[in-house]
């Protein structure tokens, strides 16, 4: 461990500091030693609602397998969507 860190600089959005941790390294900003878990219990993922037109044949089919695995269609369509994203 080094024994002086780097002071983190102030950035003037979110963009702005990712584009700074992207090309530096962490460890030489915070003592992750000193790191403590922790848990965020009522911390809900945003969300945005769209509007997507389907033909009404692929949204019956869609239906059908979110039946066959218990879950509702809308839960099911967007694991669909991650998986196909993170594969590419």
């Amino acid at each position: 461990m080094k024994n002086k860190l780097k002071p983190i600089p102030r950035f003037a959005n979110e963009a702005e500091e990712r584009k700074f941790w992207e090309t530096h390294d962490s460890t030489d900003y915070v003592d992750w030693s000193k790191a403590q878990r922790m848990r965020f219990p009522n911390l809900k993922l945003s969300t945005t609602a769209i509007s997507l037109r389907l033909p009404q044949g692929l949204l019956d089919r869609i239906k059908v397998a979110a039946n066959k695995r218990d879950v509702p269609y809308q839960s099911l369509i967007k694991v669909w969507l991650s998986e196909k994203v993170d594969a590419d």
